[in-house]
């Protein structure tokens, strides 16, 4: 349920990683704390073929060279499909800082991704993405609510999920309803199982 979303992350992240690189010399320890570019109202849409594949927008963006650091306040994006005429998925936070060379992205202050595509919505305070092993986790004491539009919603403790087995679990305490509907046309009927919290 979760592989698109570290394409998404991927993607839609990684895009400000690249290009506008400076170089000025030897910085004071002070100075290296300083942003070595700041962009405010930022709008980014990248295409290929001529088709738009991903949208980015903040409010505020930050570059770290000698970081290799990009932070970012208030951001939204989305991610294309079918020649830029679809939203596959989309997500908003309230502040992330991505590593330039591994790709890792921390979310925080209110994270809500949806992946219109999976039909599931996230939400949470934060969210950690590493790229090389394509796991997404929220951290061992982070609420994490999992929903669908069928009726289907978790919310659980510490979310751990590998995009690359599509598995996910909650390391804590955790509840909710999942909701399976008859894939024949036919079929009316929908089951509803309630899952109590675990310890």
């Amino acid at each position: 349920m979760m592989k698109i979303n570290a394409v998404c992350l991927s993607l839609v992240f990684l895009v400000l990683l690249a290009g506008c690189t400076f170089d000025y010399g030897e910085l004071e320890p002070a100075e290296r704390d300083l942003p070595d570019l700041v962009m405010e109202n930022v709008e980014y849409v990248r295409v290929r073929s001529a088709d738009p594949i991903a949208r980015f927008e903040a409010e505020r963006a930050e570059r770290y060279e000698k970081q290799g650091l990009m932070k970012l306040e208030k951001f939204s994006f989305e991610q294309y499909g079918d020649h830029g005429n679809t939203v596959n998925a989309a997500g908003n936070g309230g502040s992330a800082s991505a590593n330039i060379n591994s790709g890792d992205i921390f979310m925080n202050n209110g994270v809500w991704l949806e992946v219109e595509s999976e039909d599931i919505i996230l939400e949470t305070f934060q969210l950690d993405w590493k790229d090389e092993n394509r796991i997404l986790s929220s951290g061992d004491e982070i609420e994490v609510t999992i929903s669908q539009q069928n009726g289907t919603c978790f919310t659980g403790i510490g979310l751990i999920a590998n995009t690359r087995d599509r598995t996910w679990e909650f390391t804590g305490d955790s509840g909710g309803s999942y909701v399976f509907e008859d894939d024949e046309e036919d079929a009316e009927e929908s089951t509803a199982l309630s899952v109590g919290e675990t310890e």
